[in-house]
């Protein structure tokens, strides 16, 4: 289990049926050895580890304390469309957090700042291999867009990490973190009416459908760019093949994008691409 990725709470309530929600691991506090009860400090949890952490859900929810009710204070997490669990847990307290902060409601809203635009705003997410030339072609997508009279802008995975996310290296939670960045900073441009497009590897097919589900059905194009990995590795651009040379192609294959062409959707588009031209727009 990981902080900051998404999973499917669910808890069965006495007379109140199913409960089943969105839900993330904000804080990893600290694994517990179960035999000292001594505490560990750790970044994920693997199978039969047992761990206390800060949860936080899309919803709210009817709990008691464990203590008080083992039903409503018990849950249970799922991945894979909730047929997979991965967890169970009790809840001892909820977290202490200010009951004063509302959404505010702006005077100006999406519809209004796309009209003004003439466009209908959008994100346009491309992924692939490192070196696969995902970033070239959002490019030239966008200076296009750009030639058209369109309002648009590019998020760029090595760019926002001069900044944004500067302080985030690339561990799996690190990447997860990323990821949640990326499609919040994408999703307030498509509020103000742009065509937004982002270049990120995106390796995780959860975290790929948390960001989808973060924009309306029509908002949110994921785009896959194809290109053979013989192609990625002598393009080599950031060296990332040349490191992982030897024996640990292998890691490196799995930990960048461990993405296959039976996991994409029917929705999703993809790029073909073996030979990348760049040609001038006039």
């Amino acid at each position: 289990m990981l902080p900051g990725r998404q999973y499917l709470f669910r808890q069965m309530l006495k007379g109140n049926g199913d409960a089943k929600i969105e839900v993330s691991i904000n804080t990893l506090k600290y694994r517990i050895r179960p035999d000292s009860l001594q505490h560990v400090a750790a970044r994920k949890l693997y199978s039969g580890d047992l761990g206390y952490c800060n949860i936080s859900l899309d919803k709210p929810v009817v709990f008691l304390p464990y203590g008080q009710d083992r039903t409503a204070g018990s849950f249970t997490l799922f991945e894979g469309g909730g047929d997979e669990p991965v967890a169970i847990g009790i809840i001892r307290h909820e977290l202490r957090r200010a009951t004063n902060i509302k959404w505010q409601r702006l005077q100006v809203g999406k519809v209004e700042r796309a009209r003004s635009k003439g466009q209908k705003p959008c994100v346009l997410w491309f992924t692939g291999l490192s070196g696969s030339g995902k970033s070239t072609v959002a490019a030239l997508v966008d200076k296009k867009l750009h030639a058209m009279g369109r309002h648009s802008y590019m998020l760029d995975g090595d760019n926002v990490r001069h900044g944004l996310c500067r302080d985030l290296g690339f561990t799996i939670e690190d990447r997860i973190e990323n990821m949640r960045r990326m499609a919040e900073t994408a999703r307030l441009l498509v509020e103000a009416g742009l065509i937004v497009l982002v270049s990120l590897i995106s390796p995780f097919r959860s975290e790929r459908r948390v960001v989808r589900e973060r924009f309306e059905p029509a908002e949110f194009m994921e785009i896959f760019v194809d290109t053979p990995l013989e192609v990625c590795e002598a393009r080599d651009v950031k060296g990332l093949y040349r490191r992982c040379g030897g024996g640990n192609l292998r890691i490196l294959r799995v930990l960048i994008h461990p993405m296959s062409h039976q996991q994409m959707q029917k929705s999703f588009w993809m790029v073909k691409i073996q030979h990348l031209s760049i040609w001038p727009i006039s």
